[in-house]
């Protein structure tokens, strides 16, 4: 429920270990981030009303993370509408349950993550080494869609996102915090088609040559993004736009509007050996800090 409205009706495939680990196999793969639905992040609550649902969602990713045999990978949430109970949180994943990192939202409640406010936060993610997923909540736009619910998630969502990680390059995040390992949903959203005229802005306004810095197209090539674009032109697009290094697969699962072939679709694209396997294998490791 949200604003007292059925929002989504999931499955037992979000918490059933044995369901998960099978369908995982079907899709080709051998493990899989586990991180909550991002309407779980619950920011329009108080951090105190946040803080029980944030420790239950961690405690049972923890569990299946547990039960799993290795092949989930704990993703956390942390309470972010408050940043000192957010870096709380984030001790006790990367100290106490051993996760990889974290889940946020593009934005908290309405501001985008690249605002300094949450300078703080991302310096405890660069030092405890944890990743930090983003991934579209509450986006912005919605009075824009003409047509049927389900555009939320179809056209909002990436909006949002392109929107997320514009504002990590125009705050030169990666500048203040080099260390730092946050992707991306959705291939980054609307980011590689627009960071062509982002950087030509750059070239022409002197304002935003003063304030970003390095270049935009510099920065973008140091997130991370999944593959999650349901198209090999545009997969292209982005390994060329965004770099072969920094794009991993990305599914949705287990929610309907998953990719039921990421590896199919990856290895389809056109693509070279070495850049397949860094999309299937070596970026996701790199990412979630699981190289050997």
């Amino acid at each position: 429920m949200i604003d007292g409205k059925v929002y989504r009706t999931v499955s037992q495939k979000c918490w059933d270990v044995a369901e998960r680990l099978a369908d995982l196999g079907e899709m080709g793969l051998r493990a899989q981030a586990l991180s909550p639905m991002p309407e779980l992040l619950s920011y329009w609550m108080s951090a105190s009303q946040a803080g029980p649902l944030i420790r239950y969602l961690n405690e049972e990713i923890a569990r299946m993370s547990a039960e799993s045999s290795g092949r989930l990978v704990g993703l956390g949430a942390v309470p972010l509408q408050d940043v000192d109970a957010a870096i709380d949180e984030l001790r006790y994943v990367m100290d106490s349950l051993s996760f990889a990192g974290v889940e946020i939202g593009s934005n908290v409640n309405g501001v985008p993550i690249g605002d300094w406010r949450f300078d703080p936060f991302f310096e405890a993610c660069e030092a405890l080494g944890a990743a930090v997923f983003v991934h579209a909540l509450k986006p912005t736009g919605m009075d824009r869609l003409v047509g049927p619910a389900p555009l939320q998630q179809v056209l909002a969502y990436p909006t949002d996102v392109g929107l997320a990680a514009a504002s990590c390059i125009t705050t030169n995040l990666m500048v203040r915090f080099p260390r730092l390992r946050i992707a991306f949903s959705h291939g980054g959203g609307t980011l590689a088609t627009l960071l062509p005229r982002l950087e030509q802005g750059w070239q022409t306004f002197p304002a935003l040559k003063d304030s970003v810095r390095p270049s935009p197209a510099e920065q973008a090539r140091k997130l991370y993004y999944d593959t999650l674009v349901f198209d090999a032109l545009t997969l292209r697009h982005l390994v060329a736009s965004l770099g072969a290094s920094q794009l991993m697969v990305g599914t949705d699962y287990p929610f309907n509007f998953h990719d039921r072939t990421p590896i199919q679709r990856i290895a389809s694209a056109g693509l070279g050996a070495d850049v397949v396997d860094a999309l299937i294998y070596h970026n996701a490791e790199r990412f979630l800090g699981l190289e050997t």
